[in-house]
């Protein structure tokens, strides 16, 4: 079913799901939303699957026309989305009928938001997942970002009941000074003399930064004079953190597969979602932690889902359309 017409695109507007796995052997990466929980909860707002297709929105989003009437919701970072010119909230679902003007304006906390439609956006799936890897060009809307005439189309779903609306105390903040949980590790051998500085130091999110890697600016870090300058390309995942010739930390993330600089540290799953959310000139600060908290905290996480998923259900949660 044809929903909407993009009138302009944004900046960088893509399909994305939870991701695309079990092919990095060949070389592809998981792609998917960056922020993996915005999108999750985005999706149960309108009554979907949580890793049905969704729009991921970078710093400026999208204007699109609906096509048909259907329920929306958007999640993640603070855009000031408004329907026919009229300001509407985020966090919940929203019923746009034919016509209807959706714009989502610059980011003003936050990079990244997540619009989800009911029944999901609709593109083939490519190895297991409808998620774009620009990069390849494949994957989501003919492989590449939206642009201005793209027709794009949704699952067949029903409308909702009821509006649904994540209570006030799930909704993240999005500060400009990060604290990233960090694992030492792999290669934190090569920066012995080097460790307490990385995990005090404060860096600078730079312009330099997308979906394959974030690249900081701050105190130099400098391997140790008898370690070894690279290592030889391994295979790298989400959070890894590169210290290249320059001496400054890169945060890879989903469409990076390999690598051959030393890694002085992992930042935990559980906090990927921050580094998704992180505009240039962001402050960055990297906090030491152990592989027992990281799944301490991935498991808190995942609760705290399965939390929003049962009071999404219940029906005192419910609000009036907009």
């Amino acid at each position: 079913m044809d929903i909407f017409i993009v009138k302009n695109p944004g900046a960088l507007t893509t399909i994305q799901d939870l991701g695309r796995f079990g092919f990095l052997d060949r070389g592809v990466p998981p792609s998917g939303a960056l922020d993996s929980s915005a999108c999750r909860i985005a999706n149960l707002l309108v009554g979907n699957q949580e890793n049905m297709g969704v729009l991921e929105i970078t710093v400026m989003g999208p204007i699109l026309e609906a096509m048909e009437a259907a329920d929306i919701a958007i999640a993640g970072a603070e855009m000031g989305m408004t329907i026919n010119k009229t300001p509407v909230p985020a966090w919940r679902s929203l019923r746009i009928k034919k016509g209807d003007v959706i714009r989502i304006p610059l980011a003003e906390k936050g990079c990244r938001a997540y619009l989800a439609v009911n029944g999901g956006f609709a593109a083939p799936v490519v190895m297991g997942s409808r998620s774009t890897f620009v990069r390849a060009g494949f994957g989501g809307f003919q492989g590449r970002a939206l642009v201005k005439g793209d027709i794009l189309k949704k699952g067949k779903a029903a409308l909702l009941e009821q509006p649904l609306l994540l209570p006030s105390e799930f909704i993240p903040e999005y500060p400009k000074e990060l604290v990233l949980a960090a694992i030492p590790g792999p290669q934190e051998g090569s920066f012995k003399g080097a460790l307490d500085l990385f995990f005090t130091a404060r860096y600078e999110v730079t312009a330099q930064s997308d979906r394959m890697g974030y690249r900081l600016r701050g105190p130099l870090i400098e391997h140790d004079p008898d370690a070894p300058q690279s290592i030889i390309t391994e295979p790298v995942v989400p959070g890894n953190i590169q210290i290249p010739a320059d001496g400054q930390p890169i945060i890879l993330l989903v469409e990076q597969t390999t690598g051959g600089y030393s890694k002085i540290a992992t930042v935990i799953t559980a906090d990927l979602k921050k580094v998704a959310q992180a505009l240039p000139g962001n402050i960055v600060i990297f906090a030491q932690t152990s592989i027992e908290e990281a799944h301490r905290l991935y498991r808190e996480e995942e609760r705290r889902l399965e939390k929003i998923r049962a009071l999404l259900s219940l029906p005192r949660l419910q609000t009036v359309f907009f």
